[in-house]
């Protein structure tokens, strides 16, 4: 859970703001969809390897343009 302290002269705007960069930075909502369903290592490993390939590939084609 995460918790933030609101300072005396701020505004809660302000506050706000920390809240989500603090919730993106710990990244709850990406542990959640992982979370949703099971996905077999195998198949996990899988896909890590396809987005890696599929990264590589994006940079060669800007490196060749």
């Amino acid at each position: 859970m995460l918790i933030i302290e609101v300072k005396d002269n701020e505004s809660i705007d302000k506050a706000l703001k920390r809240y989500k960069r603090k919730y993106q930075s710990v990244g709850i909502l990406k542990k959640l969809r992982d979370r949703k369903h099971f996905t077999k290592p195998s198949v996990q490993r899988r896909n890590e390897v396809m987005k890696a390939v599929y990264k590589q590939q994006k940079i060669s084609e800007m490196e060749v343009d």
